[in-house]
């Protein structure tokens, strides 16, 4: 047998990537990106779900990348409908690709979509840190303001200093580069730039001053940010919500109960009322909370808050009931309905005021009103990220939060990250 007969010298033939197949990776990756949005916001997933979901995630995409340039052509067509799931896939691929001219088409395509800037940024933070040398420089030295604010968000995905690039973002005249520069100061626990963050408290752009009071707040200001903040959570407003959800996690038994006495005036206002008894912890307000669970507008929302503070697991533990006859919620198959919006509880299980009722008659003595309490406990370090490994995702939410508060300077811990290297993070945390 010659050399050239051997069967290690034959070259293999390459396998030509079936249309039909590549097509089936691309569906499947952009379905799933969208699934993974709801999921990954949602009060019933934990971490072991969200690991296997962006395992399917990534073997589809790695099936696109394998088909070369057919997977990136087919891949390219999802545009025609952009979304947020459509734009992560292309931008995955172009990325991975190390295709500088596709990226800079879709750099400037997402610019107008504000569901194209999530898809392109979330593919940022998706790939490895290593396949984002030599491509995030030169958006951090871009003039374009939106390939700067891109630059920063990489670098936050991925834990990085972006150097000089971020104290000088504080300051510019576009207000989208503004509010993400002083999102990042505080997501990474900059407490360098908490001077520059209280003056800019008083910008003109309301989101800008909402993330520069939160940004003040996260790198260890108590005064000024607590004020702004809870200015703008009694207003309502867009960041109402968010504010009042962060400065009751720092703020002492009695202010918050001050503060939420302003929305118990009116009925209006039960359901900010009721997510913030769970957001402050006192079990001064458990007693309530299980008198709305009767009502089924509320009901759901109480028992999420009333798991925040004793850490139960109503599902688990058997205290939940059957959903009310006839309650209509959410979108329904009515195509003559313009009410399209996603049920706010669903996945929530609905609670047992009776069961829930009784088990608090007997616990309650555990849990002195007072103090602040957790998912079962005062907040502290070890219980959080025991959160953080256990919990549902607005738990684990609620726990990089308080991790944060009680520490000033430690950066928010990503749960909206690729699972695996939420893992990967958590390990080295001593989870």
């Amino acid at each position: 047998m010659s050399v050239a007969e051997h069967p290690a010298a034959v070259a293999r033939p390459r396998r030509t990537p079936v249309p039909l197949v590549v097509q089936q990776h691309v569906d499947e990756a952009v379905q799933l990106r969208r699934v993974r949005s709801v999921l990954v916001r949602a009060p019933h997933v934990r971490l072991p779900r969200l690991a296997r979901l962006d395992e399917r995630i990534a073997a589809h995409l790695d099936g696109i990348g394998v088909a070369g340039a057919l997977g990136a052509a087919l891949c390219l067509q999802v545009l025609e409908r952009p979304g947020v799931a459509e734009f992560f896939a292309v931008t995955v691929r172009a990325i991975e690709d190390r295709d500088t001219d596709r990226l800079s088409r879709l750099l400037a395509a997402a610019a107008a979509l504000p569901d194209g800037r999530a898809g392109l940024l979330s593919a940022f933070g998706w790939v490895e840190a290593a396949a984002l040398r030599g491509l995030v420089q030169p958006l951090l030295d871009a003039r374009d303001p939106w390939w700067r604010e891109v630059g920063l968000v990489a670098c936050d995905q991925h834990g990085v200093d972006p150097g000089d690039t971020l104290a000088d973002a504080l300051g510019d005249d576009d207000a989208g580069l503004r509010q993400r520069a002083l999102r990042m100061v505080g997501r990474r626990g900059r407490m360098d730039l908490r001077g520059a963050c209280v003056a800019a408290m008083g910008d003109a752009n309301t989101s800008c001053a909402f993330e520069a009071a939160r940004a003040a707040l996260l790198t260890g200001d108590r005064g000024a940010s607590m004020a702004v903040l809870e200015a703008m959570a009694a207003g309502g407003g867009l960041h109402g919500l968010e504010a009042l959800s962060i400065v009751l996690k720092v703020a002492t038994p009695e202010q918050g109960l001050a503060m939420l006495a302003g929305f118990a005036k009116d009925r209006a206002h039960a359901r900010t009322l009721v997510r913030g008894a769970g957001e402050l912890g006192d079990p001064h307000g458990i007693a309530w909370l299980i008198e709305q669970m009767h009502d089924p507008k509320l009901a759901r929302l109480a028992g999420e808050s009333f798991s925040l503070v004793t850490g139960l697991d109503l599902a688990f533990l058997d205290l939940e009931c059957d959903r009310p006859d006839g309650l209509v919620s959410g979108p329904n198959d009515d195509p003559g309905d313009p009410d399209v919006a996603m049920d706010e509880d669903d996945s929530l299980p609905w609670p047992d005021p009776g069961k829930i009722g009784a088990w608090w008659q007997a616990n309650r003595h555990r849990f002195p009103a007072g103090q602040r309490f957790f998912m079962g406990e005062p907040p502290g370090e070890g219980h959080c990220i025991r959160v953080l490994r256990e919990g549902s995702q607005r738990q684990r939410a609620a726990a990089s939060l308080h991790l944060s508060l009680m520490k000033p300077g430690t950066p928010l811990f990503p749960t909206a990250a690729p699972a695996w290297r939420q893992q990967r993070w958590l390990d080295g945390m001593g989870a």
